[in-house]
């Protein structure tokens, strides 16, 4: 899908595939140990039409360091859904990739704005989000379950 230099070699990234899910699950559990996506989830993710979702990894030779996703409602927004990236790559350009690779999908296919939640307690994310043109727009108290933590609601306008 594309390719970006990185001092230890070139990011790609490209669709996800049902064979990424080890990975994708190791990973997935090591960052988000209270509320991590089952395998099911996942699965009822890769059963919908592209028209509707979109699933990339990035990947590093042949180790998967990071991945994301997004939903595509139909209407005037799209939603990013997932954006992972392995400790080792924080900071070094791998999660601006990913989210850069969604946002561009999604004004390509006409959508207005982009939404996502993130973990109130994740500042990192949350400078990631800002960096590239979100606002912080609402609080959904208690999203994140079991643990009860808040999302914050930032949104991107597009076009």
């Amino acid at each position: 899908m594309s390719t970006r230099p990185d001092g230890d070699g070139a990011v790609r990234l490209r669709e996800m595939k049902r064979s990424d899910m080890a990975a994708i699950m190791a990973l997935e559990e090591e960052l988000f140990p209270e509320d991590a996506w089952s395998p099911e989830m996942f699965a009822a993710e890769f059963a919908q039409p592209p028209s509707r979702r979109l699933y990339l990894v990035a990947e590093q030779g042949n180790a998967l360091i990071g991945y994301a996703g997004m939903m595509f409602t139909g209407g005037s927004q799209a939603d990013v859904v997932t954006l992972a990236v392995t400790p080792a790559r924080w900071g070094r350009g791998t999660g601006t990739a990913l989210l850069l690779a969604l946002v561009d999908e999604a004004d390509k296919r006409g959508y207005e704005e982009v939404l996502l939640e993130v973990r109130k307690d994740n500042p990192r994310a949350r400078r990631l989000y800002l960096r590239h043109g979100f606002d912080e727009v609402g609080i959904r108290r208690g999203y994140y379950q079991p643990s009860g933590v808040d999302a914050v609601v930032m949104r991107k306008v597009l076009g």
